[in-house]
């Protein structure tokens, strides 16, 4: 029997409320809204590229972390400051060979954006 392959990881994160989540994912960090769910609605999924995060709706949210490797991170660094993305920690080389930043959404919720300083 061939053994499985995972395909894809897709964070959920949970958020008090999603149109302001929506907002920020999709104006400051570029992301289409894909599919929604719920009556009224209380998730949705959001894609760029290769990249999908669930944003569920909950009263007390847990706050959450998510590292996006991005390609050309100064640009997309750029971008999301530019729109007016809340830097926790700005973009720097890291001693652990990451060139990164960590941004937090409304909620709270960290999303890390990073880059390798050596690439293969």
């Amino acid at each position: 029997m061939a053994e499985s392959k995972l395909q894809s990881i897709t964070p959920i994160l949970q958020v008090t409320n999603l149109q302001r989540a929506i907002d920020f994912y999709t104006q400051m960090l570029g992301f289409e809204k894909g599919w929604t769910a719920g009556e009224p609605v209380n998730r949705c999924s959001l894609c760029r590229d290769n990249v999908e995060i669930m944003l569920e709706v909950d009263a007390a949210p847990a706050l959450s972390k998510v590292h996006i490797s991005v390609n050309g991170v100064d640009a997309y660094y750029a971008r999301a400051t530019a729109a007016g993305a809340k830097v926790v920690y700005p973009l720097e080389d890291r001693f652990y060979g990451m060139r990164d930043c960590r941004l937090v959404d409304p909620d709270g919720n960290a999303v890390i954006l990073g880059e390798p300083l050596v690439k293969d």
